[in-house]
């Protein structure tokens, strides 16, 4: 029997960071495929399709990737639960800030799964387009995604869909998440949750979680005979950025009868107009929260633009040429998957030991700071070499010039020496999980 062959290799911190999902892969094509379009949608190549991927990857059959995604027989459900192992095992038991918002993307037309004319949150408008619900978690101002999920439209279930609106989706991710083992010191969301029918806040209540979320200017509350809505005297405070700029702002607290562990408050950055686009209603359940306090954890939710934006405008969210939702929600992990790579580089999630990057921090392009993109932009540099040796292999063999591909080779190779600090993944989950009910 032959044994199978060893898989092409692509830069050595993709390398060892796919590692350990390898077993997932029962085929080596399918293996070098996972590699290569994280090399891929990694990179600073504007669309991520998977032809204009398949050119920095170099591949001479750009097909695979196709076959990868839409006919490669992996389980996907057993790749989520291993990235959500492995975020786990890096928080060695540290608590997260989880967000809970949705996304939408235009798709024209009707063939691909689940689009119909709908509100894009993107856009700010109706459009005929796609949604997914989205749960990010942050720790120390880094971000990373966890799980996801398709809004499925009443009017374009599939046989055996059961229709589950927005809220609904995200209180069972956070049941999922819970289950797992995930554990949240505070969950943000938009006022659509906020404002919801369904068990999402009851599912707050359930885990005993405490929350901030955004409400509407009209919002109810059911009070006794007698009592009445009264509000707070309008009180200042700074806002402070990540950047570590600060604003003036103000907020007052609205009391629904008395005072209960459910609080209610009002933002605004000028407390006499009021303006309809910088005033805003919240509610929380954070035990003794102070009112500065309300002000800057509200702004927290700036993170939910900033962890799609990320995964949208640098990783290709939405660049998907696929029709059916088995092949997009692949599409979707494995941008999920390359995020997770980014951060893994970062302090604030990673805190296994890390050697320095010494020479590779010589480079003028390279960024000491330790927000997302700037880690992004340094493995850019580590796979720019190898990418560039990709584009012009094929003149290389119409015009062979050996010194240069030897000299590009090398400079490969060097490369091939950055590592810092990357934690090898489990090879098994860290816990069980049962596919029933999976896609």
């Amino acid at each position: 029997m032959t044994a199978p062959r060893t898989p092409k290799p692509t830069v050595n911190f993709i390398d060892r960071y796919c590692e350990g999902y390898q077993d997932l892969f029962p085929e080596v094509r399918s293996f070098e495929s996972f590699k290569n379009l994280h090399l891929g949608i990694i990179s600073d190549i504007k669309r991520k399709t998977l032809p204009a991927i398949a050119k920095v990857a170099g591949l001479e059959n750009p097909q695979s990737l196709d076959h990868f995604l839409i006919n490669s027989p992996w389980d996907i459900e057993a790749f989520k639960q291993r990235r959500l192992s492995r975020i786990l095992e890096v928080l060695a038991g540290r608590s997260i800030i989880l967000i809970i918002d949705e996304t939408g993307d235009p798709k024209a037309g009707t063939t691909t799964d689940y689009v119909k004319r709908q509100y894009l949150s993107n856009l700010g408008k109706v459009d005929n387009g796609i949604v997914a619900v989205t749960a990010y978690g942050v720790i120390s101002g880094m971000t990373f995604p966890l799980i996801f999920e398709v809004y499925k439209p009443r009017e374009r279930l599939k046989p055996g869909d059961e229709y589950k609106s927005k809220p609904q989706i995200a209180a069972e991710m956070i049941r999922e998440l819970q289950k797992l083992g995930f554990k949240f010191e505070l969950v943000l969301a938009d006022s659509l949750y906020g404002e919801s029918e369904c068990n999402f806040i009851d599912i707050l209540d359930e885990f005993k979680l405490q929350y901030l979320v955004a409400i509407r200017r009209n919002h109810g509350v059911l009070l006794p005979l007698g009592e009445r809505v009264r509000s707070n005297q309008w009180r200042k405070f700074n806002r402070l950025f990540s950047d570590g700029r600060t604003e003036v702002r103000y907020i007052r607290e609205i009391i629904f009868g008395h005072r209960r562990e459910t609080r209610y408050w009002q933002i605004t950055t000028d407390d006499v107009k009021l303006a309809e686009g910088s005033t805003w209603w919240v509610m929380t359940k954070i035990p003794g929260v102070k009112y500065p306090q309300v002000g800057n954890l509200f702004g927290l939710r700036t993170w939910v633009e900033y962890g799609l934006e990320q995964s949208k405008n640098e990783l290709g969210w939405a660049d998907f040429r696929l029709t059916h939702y088995a092949d997009i929600r692949k599409w979707w992990e494995m941008i999920c998957s390359a995020y997770l790579l980014v951060s893994l580089y970062s302090e604030q999630l990673n805190q296994a030991p890390k050697t320095k990057p010494e020479i590779f921090a010589e480079h003028p392009g390279w960024d000491h700071h330790q927000g997302w993109k700037n880690l992004l932009n340094n493995l850019r540099l580590i796979i720019q070499p190898l990418i560039c040796f990709n584009l012009i292999k094929a003149w290389l063999q119409v015009f062979p010039v050996p010194h240069l591909a030897y000299a590009l080779s090398r400079l490969v190779a060097l490369m091939n020496r950055f590592a810092n600090g990357m934690p090898t993944a489990p090879k098994q989950p860290v816990f069980q999980f049962s596919a029933a009910g999976s896609d």
